[in-house]
């Protein structure tokens, strides 16, 4: 299962699966993309296929293991990865390094074991407003659900999923 970040960072004000579906589109990609965030409908644990959560890796644009599972994110660790195995955007570039993406802050609107905050998601990644507020991880914590809140109207790197594994 591919993790890849949108080719530019967004504020809580955000069409993410859509952007996730439409960019690998673009970029030659034929699996099915959501946002890696929680939502009104649904937990950031449940977005990948539940017959792909166990015995497929998460790696990254170029095939390196960020994650032995898509259940391991969700172990209640935070999501810790190495941080020497990057994340690519779907047109490239290292979001680590990559001057595109300021901040080094994913959005997730999640707890550590990927449940969502509705207090902290942006109503429901729906505002940009100062005063809302999203959870976010910055990731030179080598992890991926860190728990730290921010105003909503900052631009931060949204990551996609492969949600479906097409052999």
């Amino acid at each position: 299962l591919h993790l890849v970040a949108l080719n530019f960072p967004l504020s809580g004000d955000m069409r993410a699966d859509f952007q996730c579906f439409r960019q690998a589109q673009l970029a030659g990609l034929t699996s099915t993309y959501r946002a890696f965030l929680s939502s009104h409908l649904q937990d950031l644990a449940t977005v990948v296929r539940k017959t792909d959560r166990h015995h497929l890796p998460v790696v990254n644009l170029q095939g390196e293991t960020l994650f032995s599972n898509w259940e391991s994110i969700f172990d209640g660790n935070g999501g810790q990865f190495n941080i020497h195995v990057p994340i690519y955007s779907f047109d490239g570039r290292n979001v680590m390094t990559d001057s595109s993406w300021p901040q080094k802050i994913i959005w997730h609107g999640s707890t550590a074991n990927g449940i969502r905050l509705v207090s902290n998601y942006c109503e429901a990644w729906h505002t940009a407003d100062m005063g809302a507020m999203g959870q976010a991880s910055p990731l030179n914590t080598g992890k991926l659900l860190d728990q730290k809140v921010y105003s909503c109207n900052n631009q931060f790197i949204v990551l996609c999923i492969e949600n479906s594994f097409v052999s």
